[in-house]
């Protein structure tokens, strides 16, 4: 069972009422209506909890770029004639609005990372704590395997991902194990390979947890698709509209909080050149600091300890 993380917090955030937040195209006496998209769409936990504070003319419309989610997605939608779901990657989104013909939305949730029923289910690949086969793909219809690229790639290029990617101190030693040891095949022989390569361990910390990290990152593209996904969702925000996403790793969540500073910076003036007010207006505010779960989330659910939700609203 996935338990969505910040519940309360991204869904209340999202739909902010009156002059600190998005309003929808008719908020009367208490019942909100707009279109939200759900970029994200998982096991549907965000997605529902908005439904429910929506009213009867709204529109969710949700994507996730794993046919499993999608598939839950659409057993849903049977019964929620509200919602849409999607096969696509957040930075489809501009694709499937259109053909959608939906040009502007008022709010945009994106939930990273990895859910729980991917992490659980063994033969995706994506736990250290199962001896699978090495998949971790998000999209199990295309791409390259974890072991396709770890058996193919060169020792530079593998050192440099989990550098970058898994900031492991180690990555030249372990880069170096892993082709030594190829063909690899199994999430557990990359494990031996990792923890055979460390000088040293850190204590409470598995010693896999970085290089499956940068791996997945590798074979998804994740950064690459969230730096686009984060351009195009706030393109599609209609004045007002907000832009909620939740990060659980320190690369993702510096790529948000960079790019929400851009946005709601005013834009680099001319020198001693007369400029209109309008121009040096920023074209959106952060809406308060970010927020990460309280003592009682943290107690039912573990997970939620490295989540971290930002929200931008576009200026109207």
């Amino acid at each position: 069972m996935h338990v969505p993380v910040l519940l309360e917090e991204t869904v209340a955030l999202v739909c902010g009422r009156g002059a600190e937040g998005a309003r929808g195209a008719d908020d009367v006496e208490g019942v909100r209506e707009g279109i939200y998209v759900d970029a994200t769409f998982g096991r549907g936990g965000h997605a529902q909890r908005l439904l429910e504070r929506l009213g009867p003319a709204s529109r969710v419309v949700a994507l996730d770029r794993d046919p499993a989610a999608v598939a839950a997605g659409a057993a849903l939608a049977e019964r929620e004639p509200r919602l849409s779901v999607h096969h696509g990657n957040f930075a489809e989104l501009g694709r499937i609005l259109d053909a959608l013909a939906v040009d502007r939305v008022q709010g945009v949730m994106m939930d990273l990372g990895v859910s729980s029923p991917q992490l659980d289910d063994p033969a995706r690949g994506f736990s250290f704590r199962h001896d699978a086969p090495l998949d971790m793909r998000m999209d199990t219809s295309q791409g390259i395997t974890a072991a396709e690229w770890l058996n193919e790639a060169s020792e530079k290029e593998i050192a440099r991902v989990l550098k970058e990617y898994g900031e492991e101190r180690y990555a030249r030693r372990i880069a170096a194990a892993i082709v030594a040891a190829r063909p690899l095949s199994a999430t557990g022989e990359l494990v031996d390979v990792v923890r055979a390569a460390q000088p040293r361990h850190t204590p409470g910390k598995h010693d896999a947890t970085r290089v499956f990290q940068a791996v997945r990152i590798e074979v998804n593209g994740e950064l690459e698709a969230l730096r686009e996904g984060l351009e195009v969702a706030f393109g599609r925000l209609a004045d007002g509209g907000r832009l909620a996403v939740i990060t659980f790793h320190s690369l993702e969540d510096r790529v948000v909080k960079q790019y929400f500073r851009r946005q709601s910076n005013p834009p680099p003036l001319p020198r001693r050149l007369p400029v209109r007010a309008a121009e040096s207006r920023p074209v959106a505010r952060l809406v308060g600091a970010s927020v990460t779960a309280g003592e009682a989330e943290l107690a039912a659910n573990p997970r939620a300890r490295s989540a971290r939700l930002r929200v931008l609203e576009k200026a109207a």
